[in-house]
């Protein structure tokens, strides 16, 4: 492979440009004709239809069928994990040169096709427009980023030699991984930790989110298209009980890449623990499961720039990320107020609505079951504080929640504790920048953060103390880019295993040390 030009980011669409916005229409159009289709499963490059499906539908119009898809069972599982296993002999040996060009002609294919892919997200997970576009592109930059550092790493790293010896510190590929990945970025996270593993010599089987199947499917097609050989990565929904937990326990499982709540994280971290039969490893996890995010808005700070950066980090994809904006803390009464009017006035402003609208801000939460959770909230915030604008939902046609601002919350408060991952923002208020910081570290999650502040010694205060393995300053607390905000938080938010950092293929890697003497 000759040398690659330096890693850039996709940059996201401009769809102010009517040329952009009627490319989207042209796609919304095209996966519109293709819903109700039905998918098979990919084991060994071969297609498997079964009896049983899960079927995909529109959350923002619950009764339209996204797509039907295969639905695996142990049996299946098992031949999926025995084609991964057989296959990691030849694809580790495969020159890391080859894999990182398959990485990259996945993404040029995924460039062609990306108002497509967008457009699959609208239909399947709700995603709005710039949503989707953007999920798109951190599939790219995913590709793009780690057939990059594959290239760094395919030849190990120095060490020191002496007289008479010479030492050598390799990497070599682990075997089978198992990645089960969140229905929150169905293309940029799913087949983020997917090609992670592939392009450091594994082999995967991949179990989707049920409720985003299809977007995982067209994955695949790329896959394929770009040279991928079979049985590479194997294409599994199925039940998490039944097929997750089976993929799990495996003795042949070798990691597991793993992107959800924290209780099924603890879950699968505890089980992987446990040695089956035959086993002869101890199974890496690696994990991101959640946050419960704050934004600290300093006395001394730009309210106008802390209210849109709440509102966009809070409200994007209806608060459904892991990084979202759930709590506000602001430093003084003035600032409160301040901030807290003009989040309120902001809100009032967006548009909710069809995610296929170009003008929709906000659409659903993804399903019945989310709809159920995040709106139960609304009692909760009557007790423990005020609703200030939303404590709304209508789930007639679609899951549709209103954006919803609860004032005057106690730092302890549920609201202030427990991941709703929906879009309710909660506001408390501290005497004191100290006082504000304790608030922000109070929770069990240390995933992102943001200060919002113009005073230098409470900025490099947040530096060191406000503990989050993501910390924004004068910005919102979403939006990582990969290659330049490497993503993964401290506590329960995980393995903090920075995605899309210059760690994370390692995380993916054996190393090797190996001593010849010279005689």
């Amino acid at each position: 492979m000759t040398q690659l030009p330096k890693y850039v980011t996709e940059p996201l669409t401009d769809f102010t440009v009517e040329e952009n916005r009627k490319a989207y229409e042209q796609a919304l159009e095209k996966v519109n004709a293709q819903l109700g289709e039905t998918y098979p499963l990919i084991i060994n490059g071969e297609k498997v239809q079964t009896e049983t499906f899960l079927t995909s539908y529109n959350p923002a119009k619950k009764t339209e069928v996204v797509g039907h898809v295969s639905k695996a069972d142990q049996a299946l599982a098992e031949k999926a994990m025995q084609a991964a296993d057989a296959t990691f002999a030849t694809w580790s040996k495969t020159p890391a040169e080859e894999r990182a060009a398959i990485l990259l002609r996945a993404a040029a294919i995924t460039k062609e096709r990306r108002h497509e892919m967008s457009a699959w997200m609208t239909l399947e997970a709700g995603k709005p427009w710039a949503e989707a576009d953007g999920d798109t592109a951190e599939a790219i930059d995913f590709m793009e980023y780690y057939a990059r550092q594959m290239l760094e790493l395919k030849d190990g790293k120095p060490v020191q030699s002496r007289n008479g010896e010479k030492n050598t510190f390799e990497y070599r590929s682990l075997g089978v991984g198992v990645v089960i990945s969140p229905w929150n970025f169905p293309f940029a996270i799913m087949a983020g930790t997917t090609v992670a593993a592939v392009v450091a010599g594994n082999t995967v089987v991949l179990k989707p989110a049920s409720t985003t199947p299809v977007i995982a499917y067209k994955f695949m097609e790329i896959l394929e298209e770009a040279g991928l050989p079979k049985g590479v990565v194997n294409y599994l929904p199925g039940p998490g009980a039944e097929v997750g937990d089976y993929l799990v326990d495996h003795p042949r499982t070798r990691f597991i890449s793993f992107t959800g709540s924290r209780d099924v994280g603890l879950r699968i971290n505890e089980r992987a623990s446990k040695i089956s039969e035959g086993q002869i490893w101890i199974k890496r996890v690696i994990a991101e499961m959640g946050g419960k995010d704050t934004i600290v808005v300093d006395s001394e700070a730009d309210f106008e720039l802390a209210a849109q950066s709440i509102v966009k980090s809070a409200f994007g994809f209806s608060g459904q990320k892991c990084s979202a904006c759930s709590r506000v803390v602001v430093v003084g009464d003035e600032a409160y107020d301040h901030v807290l009017q003009r989040v309120v006035q902001l809100t009032k402003e967006l548009q909710v609505g069809d995610p296929q609208n170009g003008d929709t801000f906000m659409a659903t939460v993804i399903d019945d079951k989310a709809f159920a959770k995040v709106t139960s909230y609304f009692d909760v915030a009557k007790e423990e504080g005020r609703i200030v604008v939303g404590g709304e939902a209508d789930d007639s046609t679609g899951y549709f929640v209103q954006p919803t601002v609860v004032a005057d919350v106690a730092p302890k408060a549920r609201l202030m504790q427990e991941e709703i991952f929906g879009p309710i923002v909660a506001f408390s208020k501290a005497t004191t920048f100290e006082e504000a910081l304790a608030v922000a570290n109070n929770t069990e999650y240390g995933l992102t953060g943001a200060i919002i502040s113009t005073n230098d010694e409470h900025i490099e205060r947040a530096k060191e103390d406000f503990f989050v393995g993501n910390l924004y300053i004068n910005r919102g607390c979403t939006g990582a880019i990969v290659g330049y905000q490497p993503f993964g938080g401290y506590n329960m938010s995980g393995t903090c295993s920075k995605a899309g950092g210059p760690d994370f293929i390692g995380l993916h890697l054996q190393s090797k040390s190996i001593s010849k003497a010279l005689v």
